[in-house]
């Protein structure tokens, strides 16, 4: 069976997508293995999935060693503030960069959409992969208690600037006099049955982004597949890359079009809102898993 190791996440959004990757590399047969440090790792044949806070010179040698390594990597320079904090630079001596680029079996990807920025220039080819709907440990669920006319799930998220707390605020402040059956959980810490029973339940989702990608429109986060692909109606603020891969979903600009959006898929025939959602669903499910991800990964036609 063939070995492959992907990087322990235990904090925040890192958590839930690397537990994504490793399930999808578990049921397509593999021996998946967490690592925290690279050091541990002694094989002379395996898989790496590796980030690139990993890296060092003994990173470079466990990298030779392996089969194929996958190295999510971060821009060398990014736009305005956001630029000035460690979630969004790469903050390592530009030499690795060099020593990198010259193994052939290194395959270098990203969230973003590489060929709309020139952030990741420094790398040389970078592919994007975006995130994507983690079908294994969050299954879809009837259960009437959780049927909410819209639901969201998130966290201030901060990422050094605050940003996000402003956001979900006042993007969801229209709602408050709605009248609407509101599924909001921000910042509650729920687990993933409580989240999969909520998305699947309810009559629509929605979902908000962080301010560099409302801006940038570069990548969507996590809670756009999985409410595609567990609730099939969402309803999201207007980033490029929803566009791109889901020509059909609801993007808007404003929380008060939001907010109508939403009330026209909740008064919507339960049978014409259905055949959406299953569109959505069974699309998702057939081009947008980690499994998917996976595959594109080991065929490096991504």
């Amino acid at each position: 069976m063939k070995k492959v190791y992907v990087k322990h996440h235990p904090l925040y959004a890192g958590k839930w997508i690397y537990e994504g990757f490793y399930s999808a590399w578990q049921s397509l047969g593999y021996d998946a293995q967490y690592y925290t440090n690279l050091s541990e790792i002694e094989d002379e044949d395996f898989y790496l999935m590796a980030i690139d806070p990993d890296l060092d010179s003994q990173a470079i040698e466990v990298f030779k060693r392996s089969r194929k390594t996958f190295l999510f990597v971060r821009p060398t320079h990014f736009a305005r503030h956001w630029g000035r904090h460690p979630n969004f630079v790469f903050d390592k001596p530009k030499k690795l960069i060099s020593e990198i680029s010259v193994l052939q079996n290194v395959v270098k990807w990203t969230f973003c959409e590489t060929d709309q920025t020139e952030y990741f220039s420094e790398w040389g080819v970078v592919e994007t992969v975006p995130l994507a709907f983690d079908n294994i440990n969050y299954k879809k669920q009837t259960n009437k208690k959780f049927e909410y006319d819209v639901c969201f799930v998130g966290g201030w998220a901060d990422n050094g600037f605050d940003e996000k707390r402003r956001i979900i605020t006042s993007w969801m402040r229209p709602f408050i006099n709605s009248k609407l059956k509101c599924g909001f959980f921000v910042n509650r810490g729920v687990s993933h049955e409580f989240e999969s029973l909520l998305i699947s339940n309810s009559k629509v989702a929605i979902n908000l982004h962080d301010a560099y990608q409302q801006e940038l429109g570069l990548d969507t986060n996590e809670r756009t597949f999985k409410s595609l692909g567990m609730n099939g109606l969402l309803v999201s603020d207007n980033v490029y890359q929803i566009e791109k891969y889901f020509s059909s979903s609801i993007v808007t600009n404003s929380p008060e079009e939001m907010l109508n959006k939403v009330i026209s898929y909740v008064r919507m025939d339960d049978d014409e809102r259905q055949k959406i959602k299953q569109k959505n669903i069974s699309f998702v499910c057939k081009n947008h898993t980690y499994v998917n991800r996976v595959k594109q990964f080991l065929e490096h036609s991504i």
